[in-house]
């Protein structure tokens, strides 16, 4: 941990010197590879002008030698020139003479030509002049002596010098002379360096530069960011909101984020506020009953019919036990972990269990369950079957004589419906019975009315199955219909679970009819 934090220490924390130094090693790797093709292209032009120039200069010696004419040492132009049959140079100037002229001719002799290239009239290859002892620097020039050139040639016959010069030359008539010019790139290197002198400075001063403009920059870019954090951690009340700035850029997006962000936390804090609150409502009325009871027995006990006292005592009892139950299953519905232990059911048998040992309580009402074979799902079977009591125990709140329960498969969902033949749900309220602690003004009324809770849970259990649970209208009673994705039947599976021939042994099996015990 000490030896990464000590390899991260270079690198700086702050975003506006991170971005700044981002764009000037970005920068550096630009202009580096600017400055090598600027460096390449100004030496390649330079050595292409002097490539130009030794080419005038080799034919402006080649027409003095046919004018009869023979160039003397002085100039600025590197040449040599030997004739056949002679191991000495004839002549030679620009720093050629420096090598002792009784030695053999530095370049080579006429009859070497391998290698060579013909171009607009002249010849040239690379050569190398041997070191020599004697070799001095002339005219500042670098010495010349093991190092490679590029040499321009160019033979011209000896008749066109007279008698008297050939024999000064002691060459013969019918001799060939050839004519070389050493291209020194001398000038084209000064020139590239002065040029790479030049760019390298432009280059550190537009590196400084540009880290700065960098910098600066997301400074200036960084202040709304900085006002919307000082504002967020000085937040206490999610009803407040972030200024959104008017250009439309990436800082509003991040402003409206915050804001969609405050607004969700405001929501589920007044959700909570209002769970809180009718869950304290629903535990306080049951809560009241009973105290009250047990402090009117306790007061005139003589007086107090202590079976009814117990038996009322028990049914709050019971309806506190419920509510704590189910707000208990709505606190781990509401942590959001995923079901556990995913299992295939089958939904026909499970629904023919549970509506045959489902408690009607004290009400005369009949449940029949129609299948058409297995209906397999994945889920939690636990689950599941909470789901079905829940929506069995509101229908049978509502209901007058009958609850129809159905399962069938459609269009790779499993679809089971529980209607019952109560009153109904009015259009309007066909969302606001799946919110908590809602209940009609109907159901309130009644002593068995529910916790409120049943809907709701059974809404979160078929949204925790990646299904859906809604009210479908009817004129008469109300039908709710749940939807799961169907799952494939395991291998293991036997028949056992086929429906029985004949839908009368079907109702027969899972229809039951409760008298009031009460």
């Amino acid at each position: 941990m000490n030896t990464s934090k000590r390899q991260r220490r270079w690198w700086p924390r702050s975003v506006r010197a991170r971005a700044a130094l981002a764009a000037a090693l970005t920068a550096a790797v630009v202009l580096s590879g600017i400055g090598w093709w600027v460096h390449r292209e100004i030496y390649r032009q330079s050595l292409s002008v002097a490539h130009k120039k030794a080419a005038n200069d080799l034919w402006t010696l080649a027409e003095q030698l046919r004018e009869g004419h023979v160039p003397g040492r002085a100039g600025a132009v590197t040449f040599e020139i030997v004739a056949t049959g002679r191991r000495t140079a004839v002549a030679s100037g620009g720093g050629m003479e420096a090598f002792d002229p009784k030695a053999p001719h530095v370049l080579p002799a006429p009859s070497g030509r391998t290698g060579e290239t013909i171009l607009e009239g002249y010849a040239y290859r690379p050569m190398r002049i041997p070191d020599r002892a004697d070799y001095q620097v002339e005219r500042g020039r670098d010495n010349l002596a093991g190092r490679t050139f590029t040499v321009l040639y160019r033979d011209v016959s000896a008749r066109h010098l007279s008698r008297e010069q050939a024999d000064a030359l002691g060459v013969r008539p019918d001799a060939t002379l050839r004519v070389h010019v050493v291209l020194v790139p001398d000038t084209a290197e000064e020139i590239a360096t002065a040029i790479d002198d030049l760019v390298l400075r432009a280059g550190l001063a537009g590196l400084v530069l540009i880290g700065a403009v960098a910098y600066f920059t997301v400074r200036i870019a960084l202040r709304p960011v900085e006002a919307v954090r000082r504002f967020t951690a000085s937040v206490t009340d999610p009803s407040e909101r972030v200024s959104v700035p008017a250009t439309a850029h990436e800082i509003t997006a991040l402003a409206d984020t915050i804001n969609d962000t405050l607004q969700r936390l405001d929501h589920a804090a007044a959700q909570q506020r209002r769970f809180v609150a009718d869950a304290a409502h629903e535990l306080r009325s049951p809560l009241t009953t009973l105290l009250t009871s047990l402090e009117v027995a306790l007061a005139y006990p003589e007086r107090t019919d202590w079976t009814t006292t117990a038996t009322t005592a028990a049914r709050q009892t019971r309806r506190l036990q419920r509510l704590a139950e189910d707000l208990l299953l709505l606190a781990r519905l509401d942590t959001g972990a995923p079901t556990a232990d995913p299992e295939t059911v089958d939904m026909s048998a499970l629904t023919s269990e549970v509506t045959e040992h489902h408690p009607l309580g004290a009400r005369k009402v009949a449940v029949a369950c129609d299948n058409t074979g297995p209906a397999h799902v994945r889920g939690n079977r636990d689950q599941l079957e909470r789901l079905l009591r829940n929506l069995l125990d509101n229908a049978a709140r509502h209901a007058a004589h009958r609850i129809q329960v159905t399962v069938r498969n459609e269009d790779e969902q499993v679809v089971v419906t529980v209607d019952d033949d109560g009153p109904g749900v009015p259009a309007e309220d066909a969302e606001r019975i799946f919110e908590r602690f809602v209940r009609l003004d109907d159901a309130r009324s009644r002593d068995q009315g529910g916790t409120g809770l049943g809907l709701a849970i059974a809404r979160d259990l078929a949204e925790r199955h990646a299904g859906t649970l809604s009210l479908v209208p009817r004129t008469l009673g109300a039908c709710f219909e749940l939807r799961l994705p169907e799952a494939p039947a395991p291998d293991d599976e036997p028949g056992k679970d086929q429906p029985s021939s004949g839908g009368d042994a079907v109702d027969a099996r899972t229809t039951s009819s409760v008298a009031s015990s009460m």
